[in-house]
């Protein structure tokens, strides 16, 4: 059994929004278990439904600031990248530049770029998953291993 985290952390999710949502329900597997164990996931919003009617009113520079900031102050990254997207690359590679540790789910049997797959950061590790019920330890074991900054 793997022990939850003690410590709330502050977890940046990014998964794909304008490329596709045929994996929203993994989307909110995900969000739903970080915010069960008790973290702050200010990007919580990226995993319902009405993400696109929410974002879309959005000055794109709000975007990038906001998201930046978000990054900037969250302990790690969890992206999902079954479906590609240029957003969440550029995520994953901003917060690997900033020394966050990054968490890539991805189902498996899906093609996922080679950048991703291919980076040797010490700071990313890439996991796939064949059923929703795997994601919940894949999550909590890459969580127990990071440390929350302290302010």
């Amino acid at each position: 059994m793997i022990r939850l985290v003690e410590l709330s952390m502050n977890i940046y999710f990014a998964c794909s929004i304008t490329g596709g949502r045929k994996e929203e329900n993994i989307y909110q597997v995900i969000v739903d278990t970080m915010l069960a164990d008790g973290h702050q996931v200010p990007t919580a919003h990226l995993s319902r439904p009405d993400v696109m009617s929410l974002e879309e009113i959005v000055d794109p520079v709000e975007v990038y600031t906001r998201d930046i900031e978000w990054i900037i102050s969250c302990d790690a990254m969890i992206a999902e990248v079954s479906t590609p997207s240029h957003g969440v690359g550029y995520e994953i590679s901003y917060a690997l530049s900033r020394n966050k540790p990054v968490l890539c789910l991805h189902r498996q049997g899906i093609r996922v770029s080679k950048m991703i797959t291919g980076n040797d950061h010490p700071r990313i590790c890439v996991r796939d998953y064949q059923r929703t019920d795997e994601i919940t330890n894949l999550l909590r074991t890459f969580l127990s291993q990071v440390h929350p900054s302290t302010g």
